[in-house]
């Protein structure tokens, strides 16, 4: 199944050109079965071939993780939950990597739609609870953007260093995805071990 979706996103990307790349970045940051692994890579080679230029790529597609992330945004925000569901049964939506999500955002806030560009699965997801729980606008677009546009160009440099051999990207992906959360857990670890040292710290007042 992998090679088959690999084989389509080349062909619209060799047809549609940036706009085609952007197309599928944006279906990505949506609940559309698209992953991120097999999309940039392919564009990183390209732009080693030099068909495209690094920087009109990761705009591009950027801007198409943006406009993905701010429909589903839109999904919630107008829709709620039960729109949401209704048009994620057309999209193989898992309802319990929703929940999760949605869960997930409600823990940890705002600063979820940044971390999630780099946690497998969440990032498909993630704008929908943002939606849901009317975040502000700015805010979301500034995350959203800044953690796509990092994770699009970590891919897309994987790409064009590896060229011919990009697919090798998705084969070991999980790898990088198992080292961002634990990076992730450790963080708020420490800032979990930080937090309660400090309120121990405070002196009851009497």
């Amino acid at each position: 199944m992998v090679e088959h979706l690999a084989e389509y996103f080349v062909y619209a990307i060799e047809r549609a050109g940036y706009a085609g790349a952007g197309l599928l970045m944006a279906l990505e940051s949506m609940i559309a079965p698209v992953p991120s692994e097999l999309v940039m890579p392919f564009v990183g080679f390209l732009v080693a071939e030099g068909k495209f230029a690094m920087i009109t790529a990761i705009v591009a597609t950027s801007i198409g993780s943006l406009i993905g992330s701010l429909i589903s945004y839109c999904m919630g925000y107008f829709g709620g939950r039960p729109f949401v569901l209704t048009v994620g049964r057309y999209l193989l939506l898992n309802l319990e990597h929703l929940a999760w999500t949605e869960q997930w955002f409600a823990r940890h806030g705002s600063w979820t739609i940044f971390f999630s560009r780099f946690i497998p699965v969440v990032r498909h997801l993630i704008s929908i609870p943002a939606g849901v729980g009317k975040m502000r606008i700015v805010p979301f677009c500034l995350y959203t953007l800044i953690g796509a546009t990092i994770w699009n160009s970590f891919l897309l440099l994987c790409g064009y260093k590896l060229r011919q051999n990009w697919t090798v990207v998705q084969q070991y992906s999980h790898i990088v995805d198992i080292g961002v959360v634990i990076v992730l857990l450790l963080g708020a670890g420490w800032y979990a071990v930080r937090h309660l040292r400090n309120s121990s710290s405070v002196p009851n007042k009497s």
